[in-house]
């Protein structure tokens, strides 16, 4: 089940990375081409052309817009969420279904006319449990300029109406609140996660749970009152295994004022107190750790990832696996000491297929950024390599990792985006085909697309080996940013 990335505006680390992803988006297009229909090398799956979200072209009339999560539940019918700017400047919300296999006209989210007076809205996470039964979340900013949590439902294929997520009017006493991540186990079985500040104008983590199509009341997470002495938490990445067996994982700060990295599990719709990751106290000499996302297979079976301060002023990036309900230790990513030789290092997104079998990517920099990925075999975390191909895209000019997802053992795909030799920023997929990760190659249709010369991906997910779906966003050729999806089958 889809878990969405932390788009928190106080995660100095995440927010570092936004700015990265919109640093091209005044430069020129250029950089390599492929023939659109380009063949990936994964289990007999074609990456298709790419295109423009259907029905954004009426709705972006201010030229801002981005798909920022895809959701698949079986091949061909999956859910999106994103944003655009409308005619009076104003950010809005977006969502857009697949039906067996084709792209539907792109919606205003309903209800959030009436929502966001503020006029500053985003989808940050889209999670679909079966084929016309999704949900979401992200924030809207109320009259008063206040920016609220959210919620909103697909059933049976109808987008119903959003609502502010429950609760979250008592906890959210500064106003400035969001949810970061939804994970759906099954049709109306979600769990949500975000932050909201208090009033004592901390940040707090929340979790909230969907059950039977009902969502319940939000609740601080569990320990982080212990935990939080610095007044800097929040939950960045949820992920169910089953319906209320969930996990969630995100940043606390001590009382020394140093980032934290938390875990916390759900369990029989229970969540249980809030825990350090176990074996960063030692990793993060440095301080600045954290949980940048969370995969479970299965009921108590689950992996992590995220960043933390070696002591050395470089940041690392690391692992950690809960097995049957425990947390085990966590352990810098195998490899990335060798690959990470500047030190800044970066975890983005991990996706699991079965119990001990996962897939895993970020960045690390050497003088540029480069893109890793990294299996999980069995239960043992293999070496980290650099994205095959990569270094061809991009001349060496910075790729990044945003997003992985596993439909099988041993079968992913990943996207990203890249800077040409030219400058130009561009998308790229690549696919693990029987544990193999195959050669990366820029999406096809984006040479038409990007005549604005930013392009990139931030959302994939598969439903079936060779089946996925991802989106992002590029530049047209007026300079304006436009959504865009695009179909592996």
């Amino acid at each position: 089940m889809a878990a969405g990335r932390s788009a928190g505006m106080i995660i100095a680390v995440t927010a570092a990375v936004c700015l990265l992803v919109f640093a091209g988006a005044g430069q020129a297009a250029a950089g390599m081409r492929m023939p659109a229909g380009a063949r990936a090398a994964a289990l007999g799956g074609t990456w298709h052309t790419a295109q423009k979200v259907p029905g954004t072209a009426i709705l972006n009339k201010g030229g801002n817009a981005q798909v920022q999560s895809v959701s698949c539940a079986s091949a061909g019918n999956c859910g999106a969420g994103g944003y655009y700017t409308d005619g009076s400047g104003h950010q809005q919300v977006f969502v857009v279904s697949k039906k067996s296999g084709t792209w539907r006209t792109a919606m205003k989210v309903p209800g959030t006319a009436t929502l966001n007076k503020g006029g500053n809205a985003q989808v940050y996470s889209v999670s679909c449990a079966s084929a016309g039964n999704c949900s979401a979340g992200g924030y809207y900013t109320d009259g008063s300029g206040h920016t609220q949590a959210f919620v909103v439902s697909q059933v049976n294929g109808t987008w119903r109406t959003a609502m502010k997520v429950p609760g979250t009017a008592a906890l959210n006493q500064t106003g400035n609140a969001e949810v970061n991540s939804v994970s759906c186990a099954s049709a109306g079985n979600c769990s949500a996660g975000g932050y909201y500040k208090d009033g004592s104008w901390h940040y707090q983590a929340f979790v909230v749970s969907q059950v039977n199509g009902t969502w319940r009341t939000a609740r601080k997470v569990p320990g982080t009152a212990a935990l939080n002495q610095g007044g800097g938490a929040w939950v960045g990445s949820v992920s169910c295994g089953s319906a209320g067996n969930c996990s969630a994982g995100g940043q606390f700060v001590d009382g020394s004022g140093a980032g934290q990295a938390f875990v916390v599990s759900q369990v029989n719709g229970t969540w249980r107190t809030a825990i350090e990751v176990p074996g960063t106290a030692a990793l993060n000499q440095g301080g600045g750790a954290w949980v940048g996302s969370v995969s479970c297979a299965s009921a108590g079976n689950c992996s992590a990832g995220g960043s933390y301060g070696d002591g050395s002023g470089h940041t690392q990036v690391f692992v950690v696996s809960q097995v049957h309900g425990t947390w085990r230790t966590a352990m810098q990513v195998p490899g990335t000491a060798a690959l990470n030789t500047g030190g800044a290092g970066d975890f983005y997104s991990v996706s699991c297929a079965s119990a001990g079998n996962c897939s895993a990517g970020g960045a690390y920099w050497t003088g540029s950024w480069h893109a890793f990925v990294v299996s999980e075999v069995n239960g043992t975390w293999r070496t980290a390599i650099e994205v095959p191909g990569t270094a061809t895209l991009s001349q060496g000019k910075g790729v990044w990792l945003d997003s992985v997802s596993c439909a099988s053992a041993g079968n992913c795909s990943a996207d990203g985006w890249y800077q040409a030799g030219s400058g130009h920023s561009q998308a790229f997929v690549v696919s693990q085909g029987n544990g193999t990760w195959r050669t990366a190659m820029q999406v096809p249709g984006t040479a038409t697309l990007n005549q604005g010369g930013a392009a990139w991906l931030v959302s994939v997910s598969c439903a079936s080996a060779g089946n996925c779906s991802a989106g992002g966003g590029y530049t047209d050729s007026s300079g304006h940013r436009q959504a865009f999806v695009v179909t592996e089958s």
